[in-house]
């Protein structure tokens, strides 16, 4: 018998008797001690209807998901000068962290402004990056008002809305960014 074939019933007989080996095991009576898994283990606590909503901050460019609550620039520029402008600095016009105010211009390869006037498609995307995000060592701690204050003066600043407009849920909505048309749509299926 030549050696390929020696080989090959080996793999063959290994193969049958591992699959056995398996067959048996599966149908076999648990070893003594080692308790049967009947279900999934439990890994943590189911959330509560309240710990969902919490989690539940998803706001759509249309402005389902804003939660009730306004401001105004003038608002904003005050909480803008508490928790923001160390990283953004003085106006926004960019320090540690990004610039977020700046010409509302398109970017571009010479020029690749991504501050919010020239470059978020959707106004409701600040209020959410703030809720979700700002300020970093504390985020989650704005109250509502302060983040559509915020919201607002960052509009403002980038001369989308005026210096004495109210934001809330329904006027953010409305805004049409600068480079809203900027983007290829691409739908989930």
């Amino acid at each position: 018998m030549s050696m390929r074939n020696t080989t090959m019933r080996y793999g063959t007989l290994a193969g049958l008797a591992l699959a056995v080996f398996a067959t048996s095991l599966s149908a076999a009576e648990p070893l003594p001690g080692i308790q049967p898994r009947s279900q999934a283990p439990t890994l943590g606590t189911p959330m509560s209807a309240d710990d969902i909503t919490a989690w539940n901050l998803t706001i759509f460019p249309d402005g389902r998901g804003l939660p009730p609550g306004h401001g105004t620039p003038d608002q904003g520029g005050t909480l803008f000068a508490a928790h923001c402008e160390r990283c953004h600095g003085v106006e926004g016009r960019g320090a540690t962290a990004d610039e977020l105010v700046g010409p509302p211009t398109p970017p571009t390869d010479a020029d690749p402004n991504k501050s919010i006037g020239s470059y978020w498609p959707y106004a409701t995307t600040i209020f959410d990056f703030i809720r979700r995000n700002k300020p970093p060592e504390t985020s989650g701690s704005l109250s509502n008002d302060e983040i559509y204050s915020l919201t607002a003066y960052l509009l403002a600043a980038n001369k989308i809305i005026g210096t004495q407009d109210v934001i809330d849920a329904k006027s953010l909505a409305q805004v049409k960014m600068p480079n809203r048309d900027g983007f290829v749509r691409i739908d989930a299926p």
